[in-house]
């Protein structure tokens, strides 16, 4: 796919409150970790000159802490909670993406706001370590440490202990499916739902999205390779564990119910509903969700309908899975 993506002509038009998005978005070059940093700060500081960026609400109670992980490092986190709210309340841990190696607890700020207004849920996220300084698996362990303290300590933050979902995008998907893989196999009580929003999931990038989607929007191909030579190293040899790519896993029975969804013009919209299919097939109840005429990180780019329309029914999901 070349030329201005939002013309050039496709097996689907994008949907026309996507198309201004779709010319103005600047590419990055995954390359560089440090320059992809900065063009996520430039656009989180552009979102909220343009009021696009809504960093705070009545309804909602905002706190900053950290998590101690045991062995003297601590994970930043962020708690937000409905305003006049006494009683405990499910919760969701929030995985943010970035590729692995970008993103912070503003990242996707206004989305944990909006869903815990909407939900009435604890919503946490989690300001896990970024490759490459910090690769696979200190990301993965960072979002255990804070689950184990939603499941432990949560009942200080208001939080139902027995009714904790995790939800995370893109990367932040990746990191999900593994946390719920990891509760599995470690014993650890088991979210009683994960959310996977347009997830990585497959290090093999061998899929025909992956093939064709090399200069969509928001996300492509050619930067797939780079996210995985960040998280995961270059000149890589050997196999990759199913917690780094849960594509990987042989087994996926016993998982929490699921819901995946994915965009047409992603380069992870196979690896995401093949994930979905194979959940589906080890007996997990699993919802799968794709998007016409949408791309990577679509839900939360603009002010289009279908960008609204996708991120309430992400919380009308979580209220009919974990209520």
């Amino acid at each position: 796919m070349h030329g201005d993506p939002a013309t050039t002509a496709l097996a689907h038009p994008i949907d026309p409150g996507l198309r201004r998005t779709a010319r103005l978005y600047r590419r990055i070059d995954h390359t560089d970790p440090l320059a992809v940093r900065r063009e996520a700060a430039r656009r989180t500081r552009l979102a909220r000159l343009a009021g696009l960026w809504n960093g705070t609400d009545a309804r909602v109670r905002v706190r900053d802490t950290l998590i101690e992980d045991g062995s003297g490092g601590r994970v930043p986190v962020r708690i937000y909670r409905p305003t006049g709210v006494t009683e405990a309340r499910p919760a969701v841990l929030f995985l943010h993406g970035g590729a692995f190696l970008s993103g912070d607890l503003d990242f996707e700020h206004p989305r944990c706001l909006e869903m815990s207004r909407e939900t009435g849920f604890v919503v946490v996220a989690a300001d896990y370590r970024l490759a490459p300084e910090h690769p696979y698996p200190a990301g993965l362990d960072d979002c255990v440490t804070v689950y184990r303290w939603m499941l432990g300590s949560g009942a200080a933050e208001g939080i139902d202990t027995a009714r904790i979902a995790v939800a995370g995008s893109s990367a932040g998907g990746a990191l999900t499916a593994a946390l719920c893989l990891r509760s599995r196999a470690e014993g650890m009580a088991a979210p009683v739902f994960q959310m996977l929003l347009y997830p990585v999931t497959d290090d093999r990038m061998d899929t025909p999205s992956m093939a064709a989607f090399t200069d969509t929007p928001a996300w492509d191909s050619r930067n797939c390779v780079h996210m995985w030579d960040h998280y995961l190293g270059r000149g890589r040899a050997g196999s990759v564990s199913a917690y780094a790519a849960p594509a990987r896993a042989a087994d996926l029975s016993g998982l929490p119910p699921a819901y995946v969804m994915t965009a047409e013009y992603d380069p992870l919209r196979d690896e995401g509903a093949a994930y979905a299919r194979r959940l589906t097939a080890a007996g997990v109840p699993t919802e799968l969700h794709q998007f016409p005429g949408t791309f990577h990180a679509f839900d939360t780019l603009g002010q289009a309908t279908v960008s609204h329309r996708a991120r309430y029914e992400h919380y009308a999901v979580l209220r009919t899975a974990v209520n």
